[in-house]
C-alpha cells in the first residue's frame, strides 16, 4: 500500500460507508430515469416510446464530449486541502438534483407535443450530459486515490454495489407502490405522484452527496497532469487499449441488458401481469439477493478466482435462467419473479467487481504507457456505460414501437405477450454477449492484475 499521510486516518470503515453513499446518490437519479423515464414519458406525457428512444440516445452524442472533456478537466485540476477528485461532489450535488426533478414536471402533461418535446430534451441533456457527468467521473475516479491497495478497491467496489442496490431497493420496491394508481380497472402511473416522487429522491441524492463527501479521504497523491492535450494521441491511446475496449465493450452490452430489463419491467408487471405489486416485489428480492450474497461474498470470489474469470460465469449463468423462462413462460407473477432473482445473483457478482475492474485497467495503462490518467479512463468508461444507457432506451422505445405499444393499446393481448416476449430476449441475448466480451476481448485476468500491482508497488517504491 501506498505511504499514507500520518494526519490523516488509515483506510477503513468510514471510506466504505462514505463510498457506499456516493453511488447512493449518483443512482437515486439514474435508477430513477432508467427505470421510469420511458414510462413516465409515453404513459404521462403521451410521447411514443420510439421518439423518448432516440431522443436519449442523441443525446449521447453531446456526452461524447462533455464525458471526456470531465475526464481531462479532473486529470488537470490541482489537488486541494480536500483532495483531488471529492471537491466536485460538494460542488456538483446540488445542479445534479435539480435537473433530475424537473424532468418529471407532470404539470406539463397538457401542453404542446412539441414544447413536451423540448422540455424532455433541455432537462434530460442538463441531468445527464452536463451535471451527472460532472459529478460522477470525480466520484468514480476517486477510488484509486483513496488506497492503492487492490483488495481496498475490492471492498470499495462492493460498497459502491451495495449503495447503488440500496438506491435500487428504495426506488424499485418504493416507486411503484406510491406511482401507480387503478383507473378503471388498469394499472397506470400517476404524474403528480411521480413529480413528488422525484422530488424526494432528488433531497435525498444530496444528503447522500454530502455524506460521501464528509465521509471518505484521499490518501494517495496524484497530482495534476499538465502535458498539453492532443486528442490524437489520446484517440491512439484510447484505441489501442484493450483492457479498455473490452470493459467498454461488456460495459455497453452489460447496461443494454440490465437497463433493457429495468425498462421492461415497468411494462411486463402493470400490463402483462397486471399487478404493481409484483414489480415492487421483483426489486425487494432482487437488491436482497445482491445484499445478501453477491455483496458478502464479492471479494472473496474475486480474490480467489478473480475479477474476470467470476463476471464471465456469472453472466453465464443470468442468460440461462432467463432462456429458461422463455421458454415457461410463467403465468404466475411471482414466478416471474423467482427467475428475476435467479438472474439478478448471477450478474450481482459482475456489478459487484465491476469498479474494482476499472481501477485494474487504470493500472494497466499506467504500466504501459507510464502516465496516470484515472479521470480521462474513467471519462471513457462512463461515456460507455451512457451509450448502453441511451441504447437500451433506444431498444425499449423501438421494441415498444414495433409491438405496437400505444396508450391505446397498452392492455392489448398481443401487445403484452410481446411484452413478456421481449423482457426475456434483452437479457439472455445481452448477457450471453457480455460474457464472451470478457472471455476474448478482456485481458486482465487474475495473474495479470497480481503483476501489475506488484510492477507499480516497484515502480513507487513500496
Amino acid at each position: 500500500m501506498a505511504k499514507n499521510n500520518t494526519s490523516v486516518q488509515p483506510f477503513g470503515m468510514k471510506d466504505k460507508i462514505g463510498y457506499m453513499f456516493g453511488d447512493f446518490g449518483n443512482d437515486f437519479t439514474f435508477i430513477l430515469s432508467s427505470m421510469f423515464m420511458m414510462k413516465f414519458y409515453t404513459d404521462v406525457m403521451g410521447i411514443p416510446g420510439g421518439v423518448v428512444g432516440i431522443l436519449m440516445m442523441a443525446a449521447r452524442f453531446v456526452d461524447a464530449v462533455t464525458d471526456v472533456t470531465m475526464g481531462q478537466i479532473v486529470d488537470r485540476s490541482k489537488p486541494t486541502k480536500d483532495g483531488k477528485f471529492k471537491p466536485w461532489i460538494k460542488r456538483m450535488c446540488g445542479p445534479v438534483a435539480i435537473a433530475s426533478f424537473l424532468i418529471y414536471q407532470s404539470a406539463f402533461a397538457n401542453m404542446a407535443y412539441g414544447f413536451k418535446v423540448a422540455w424532455m430534451v433541455i432537462t434530460y441533456l442538463l441531468w445527464g450530459s452536463i451535471f451527472y457527468t460532472s459529478i460522477n467521473i470525480p466520484y468514480g475516479s476517486m477510488a484509486s486515490a483513496v488506497s492503492s491497495d487492490p483488495k481496498d478497491r475490492a471492498q470499495l467496489s462492493t460498497w459502491r454495489t451495495i449503495g447503488g442496490t440500496l438506491a435500487g431497493l428504495v426506488i424499485g420496491v418504493g416507486t411503484p407502490m406510491f406511482a401507480y394508481e387503478v383507473v378503471d380497472g388498469n394499472t397506470v402511473l400517476s404524474g403528480t405522484r411521480m413529480t413528488v416522487i422525484a422530488g424526494v429522491f432528488s433531497v435525498c441524492a444530496i444528503i447522500c452527496y454530502l455524506l460521501c463527501f464528509n465521509l471518505v479521504r484521499e490518501r494517495v497523491p496524484v497530482q495534476a497532469n499538465n502535458q498539453k492535450l492532443e486528442v490524437g494521441k489520446l484517440l491512439k491511446s484510447l484505441v489501442t487499449n484493450r483492457s479498455l475496449l473490452g470493459i467498454i465493450v461488456a460495459a455497453i452490452v452489460l447496461l443494454l441488458a440490465q437497463l433493457g430489463m429495468s425498462g421492461m419491467a415497468g411494462y411486463v408487471y402493470p400490463n402483462y401481469y397486471g399487478s404493481a405489486a409484483a414489480q415492487s416485489m421483483s426489486a425487494l428480492v432482487g437488491n436482497i439477493v445482491i445484499l445478501a450474497i453477491c455483496a458478502p461474498l464479492a471479494v472473496k470470489l474475486s480474490t480467489m478466482f478473480g475479477k474476470k474469470e467470476l463476471s464471465t460465469v456469472a453472466c453465464i449463468v443470468s442468460a440461462v435462467v432467463y432462456l429458461v423462462c422463455l421458454i415457461v413462460r410463467p403465468a404466475n407473477p411471482y414466478v416471474y419473479v423467482a427467475f428475476s432473482a435467479v438472474a439478478y445473483l448471477g450478474i450481482g457478482f459482475f456489478n459487484t467487481v465491476i469498479w474494482a475492474m476499472i481501477t485494474d485497467v487504470i493500472d494497466d495503462s499506467e504500466v504501459k504507457n507510464g502516465i496516470r490518467e484515472d479521470g480521462t479512463i474513467y471519462a471513457v468508461y462512463s461515456f460507455a456505460r451512457k451509450v448502453g444507457q441511451a441504447l437500451s432506451s433506444g431498444m425499449v422505445g423501438g421494441l415498444l414501437s414495433i409491438i405496437g405499444y400505444t396508450q391505446a393499446t397498452a392492455f392489448d393481448p398481443e401487445v403484452t405477450l410481446g411484452i413478456f416476449k421481449m423482457s426475456c430476449i434483452i437479457p439472455i441475448v445481452g448477457f450471453a454477449a457480455v460474457a464472451l466480451a470478457l472471455l476474448f476481448l478482456y485481458p486482465l485476468n487474475k495473474k495479470r492484475v497480481e503483476e501489475n500491482v506488484a510492477e507499480l508497488a516497484r515502480r513507487r517504491g513500496e
